[in-house]
């Protein structure tokens, strides 16, 4: 093991390092000038050119007449995008409002007693699957018991209809989607 003297360069070095650790305000006074030296540094140091196309390349004056300037792009005319028309109303479909006469007759069929899968499980072929897990969290109970007129078909397209179903609670609008396995409902609404 090196034996330390209180001479020499490595022990100046020690004095030097150590000096900040040898009371709290010599360590306090260190902070302060180290952060005044840091702050002078960034005060002083130029600042780097921004990034991206709006900064120019430095060059010399005997290297400007070699830079090529880069090649020139033709703008292409803008794009005008016009929105989609809504789609054009149709006559219902009435194989649509028989799936929704059907899910009708599913959504108000819940005897005392019975439980959501059982309520679902009637609901299953008439809805989408999607919207069936939504309805996983509708309670039995809440749904209505009596359907109280026919349905009416409120808007209609191609794929898509909303109709009216009224029930001893209140009017439901039903919107009914044609989907690859046929017509399915999609969602529900109480009417106002």
């Amino acid at each position: 093991m090196p034996i330390r003297t209180h001479r020499g360069r490595a022990a100046v070095y020690r004095r030097l390092w150590g000096w900040p650790l040898r009371s709290p305000k010599h360590l306090a006074t260190a902070v302060i000038a180290l952060a005044v030296v840091a702050t002078a540094i960034g005060f002083l140091l130029p600042e780097p050119p921004p990034s991206g196309n709006m900064a120019a390349p430095r060059t010399s004056a005997s290297q400007r007449s070699a830079v090529v300037p880069p090649p020139t792009r033709t703008k292409s005319p803008p794009t005008i995008t016009v929105p989609q028309a809504a789609p054009a109303p149709v006559a219902p479909d009435p194989a649509g409002l028989a799936v929704v006469e059907q899910w009708g007759k599913a959504w108000v069929d819940h005897p005392v007693g019975a439980d959501r899968q059982q309520w679902l499980d009637k609901l299953r072929p008439y809805t989408t699957d999607e919207f069936l897990t939504e309805m996983a969290s509708v309670d039995p109970g809440n749904a209505g018991n009596v359907i109280t007129g026919a349905t009416t078909a409120v808007s209609s397209t191609g794929g898509s209809i909303v109709v009216r179903l009224p029930t001893d609670i209140g009017a439901l609008s039903v919107t009914v989607n044609k989907t690859p396995a046929g017509w399915r409902v999609a969602q529900y609404d109480k009417e106002g």
